[in-house]
């Protein structure tokens, strides 16, 4: 049965407010630090890593093998062979169709297919703020990135392509998720990049930080590449919105320059969404698409290079 979501499925509203405004019932405080809650408006808790699950073995094998294949070697080398764009040639919607064969085995949460999470997510974020229509669009791309794991993109392992992502190049904060199997990674024993620094100076800004490779990264690329014209913040959120360490703990704060610090404040504002909304509550794919489509349009070209 499919039900239309007439309603945000979360409980606090931000009332379609701007991200200067400030709320603390809805648990985001646009000020400064966003602050997660525990559940959804059903009660679900979310990225519990330690609750036993028939799930829980097979994310925390996942984390494990992603921890000590992404080195900073490895983050370079991806960046520059899918920052050439030649994979393939597809428009939005078309590159949406094929996430629906994939389920994110890092997530703890979620098992249905990615379209579902997308929508979930972009719709409670139009019913909150509707006037800001590029966060409503960003939040229905912000995955589409998890194309790598499709046969006609080399079908990327998920270790390399979903999954929390954190800073290469420098030592490994121990707020990130199954921190202790980074011991095996070779930057870890490396007299540079296992210091607090590495290869990066004080407040030199995310833009010049090298990211575990994945899909977040990977859209940013597309997006940049294909020159979309969605305002700065929307490709912050796109680029790190799996960056926990950084959103959730405040891990890496010294990496960042100003601008970072305001960019900030969207992506505490949209991982609300993006965590809070995954529900068993169906969209109806076919009312909505009208709408999205009109904002495809207006800020990317029909066909992009993947």
């Amino acid at each position: 049965m499919t039900v239309i979501v007439q309603e945000s499925v979360l409980e606090e509203s931000c009332n379609g407010g701007s991200v200067k405004e400030r709320q603390t019932e809805g648990k985001i405080d646009l000020a400064g630090e966003f602050i997660a809650p525990d559940s959804n408006s059903f009660g679900h808790s979310f990225r519990d890593y330690e609750k036993e699950s028939e799930r829980r073995a097979g994310v925390e094998e996942f984390y494990r093998v992603n921890h000590i294949n992404q080195t900073y070697s490895f983050a370079k080398r991806k960046k520059e062979e899918y920052g050439k764009l030649e994979k393939a040639e597809m428009s939005i919607w078309e590159c949406i169709e094929l996430l629906n064969e994939f389920v994110d085995e890092s997530d703890p949460d979620l098992d249905e297919p990615q379209i579902e999470h997308l929508l979930q997510s972009a719709e409670a974020i139009r019913r909150d703020y509707p006037n800001e229509d590029w966060l409503h669009l960003t939040a229905l791309i912000h995955d589409l990135g998890k194309v790598l794991l499709h046969q006609s993109f080399g079908g990327e392992p998920q270790w390399c392509v979903v999954g929390d992502t954190f800073p290469l190049g420098c030592a490994f904060d121990e707020s990130i998720v199954h921190h202790q199997y980074f011991k095996q990674n070779p930057d870890s024993t490396d007299p540079l990049l296992s210091t607090r620094l590495g290869v990066y100076t004080e407040n030199c800004g995310l833009d010049k930080v090298t990211i575990s490779w994945g899909h977040d990264e990977y859209m940013y690329l597309v997006m940049k590449g294909n020159k979309a014209t969605l305002p700065p913040a929307a490709f912050f959120i796109v680029r790190f919105h799996s960056f926990y360490a950084l959103h959730r703990s405040g891990a890496y704060k010294y990496l960042m320059n100003d601008e970072d610090r305001e960019m900030l404040k969207w992506l505490q504002v949209f991982n609300k969404y993006d965590l809070y909304s995954k529900s068993k509550i169906r969209v109806n794919v076919e009312e909505v698409k009208p709408y999205y489509m009109s904002l495809i349009n207006k800020y990317f070209p029909a066909k992009l290079r993947w």
